[in-house]
């Protein structure tokens, strides 16, 4: 019998709620903003939006093959603003949203596969992607968060 078909995003529900509060906390920001950091050798805002963003893209594009070329350049931009920080959100969460829409169940038990930088083969199911996708969301936005706390600015509320 045929599995039938349903989308995936109910399951993932709260997610796509963190990606809104993820584009409220940074829409507003200006470029002097972006800069500011928790401490000398941590990465800037705008940096760890870029992070979120090119981690995205990498898995999304070479593991899971999703998305086109362009996706994959959002992964290498230089400091953007932030409304091309917004975008390389909203570009990345679109990909997400139609793979969920558009997996079963089963298909989130097919294996993939990835190369290491040292050259190794790595395999991951790709629900496992999903997962290291939604936990560098919140770890990487959590960290966001509190560098913007730290300078008085708004961060995410949950």
């Amino acid at each position: 019998m045929a599995e039938q078909q349903i989308s995936l995003l109910p399951f993932y529900k709260g997610w796509d709620t963190y990606q809104e509060l993820l584009i409220k906390a940074i829409e507003p920001l200006s470029l002097e903003q972006l800069s500011l950091r928790a401490a000398p050798q941590l990465r800037s805002i705008g940096d760890l939006a870029t992070h979120i963003i090119g981690v995205r893209a990498g898995w999304l594009y070479y593991t899971l093959e999703k998305g086109d070329e362009h996706l994959v350049s959002l992964a290498s931009q230089p400091a953007r603003s932030a409304a091309e920080l917004v975008n390389g959100l909203e570009a990345t969460w679109q990909v997400i949203q139609d793979a969920l829409n558009h997996w079963t169940i089963a298909d989130l038990a097919e294996l993939v596969h990835d190369t290491d930088e040292n050259g190794e083969d790595q395999t991951y199911t790709r629900q496992w992607v999903i997962w290291h996708l939604i936990e560098h969301d919140l770890h990487h936005g959590g960290e966001l968060s509190f560098t913007l706390g730290m300078h008085g600015l708004t961060g995410i509320t949950i």
